[in-house]
């Protein structure tokens, strides 16, 4: 259980933060830049939840995507290392589960014929702006992972890839399943 009594401790005050294992790190180091990232995407799918409570199933869906996002965080947060007791870890099933409320939603999607522009209504625009950080969020736990002492596990790379492909889906589906969505237009402007 977290227990937060004092929010301010003054130990980040020169310019480091405390990994999940206690090493200290500069702030601007990349395995804190990708978990924080991955908490800007938390932040923007709950800005998404605000306007998409009517839409129940999409919007259960997101909160157990919040929860797995504090997984996934903590995950980064403590690099994995050969012959330590484990700490919490993003897991496959986790990953499968995105696939499978991908297809549900997907079930009721038209086929697109275009690129899609963010936008429409309200929910799915933030969705898009949530998907366009978990992105980054992604790019970011890449390169942590192409380096050789910055290990993450593969299930948190398949969370944050697929996580995106949810988003794209889920702001189709809150885009009245496609029927507001707003489709780009090769050289409209020339």
């Amino acid at each position: 259980m977290v227990v937060l009594n004092r929010i301010y401790t003054r130990t980040g005050d020169d310019g480091t933060t405390a990994l999940g294992s206690g090493e200290r790190r500069p702030k601007y180091d990349l395995r804190v830049a990708a978990y924080g990232t991955v908490d800007e995407t938390n932040a923007a799918i709950g800005v998404a939840r605000l306007h998409l409570q009517e839409m129940t199933a999409l919007d259960a869906m997101l909160g157990l995507i919040q929860n797995d996002l504090f997984d996934l965080g903590a995950d980064l947060s403590v690099p994995q290392r050969e012959g330590k007791a484990e700490r919490l870890r993003v897991v496959a099933s986790q990953v499968e589960r995105l696939e499978k409320d991908i297809d549900s939603l997907n079930a009721d999607l038209a086929p697109l014929t275009s690129f899609i522009l963010p936008g429409g209504t309200p929910g799915a625009a933030y969705l898009h702006l949530a998907r366009t950080i978990c992105r980054r969020a992604e790019r970011m736990v890449v390169e942590l992972a192409s380096q050789p002492a910055e290990p993450v596990s593969e299930a948190a790379i398949q969370y944050i890839n697929r996580l995106s492909d949810f988003l794209f889906v889920a702001s189709r589906a809150a885009n009245h399943n496609g029927g507001n969505d707003v489709l780009w237009v090769p050289g409209q402007n020339r």
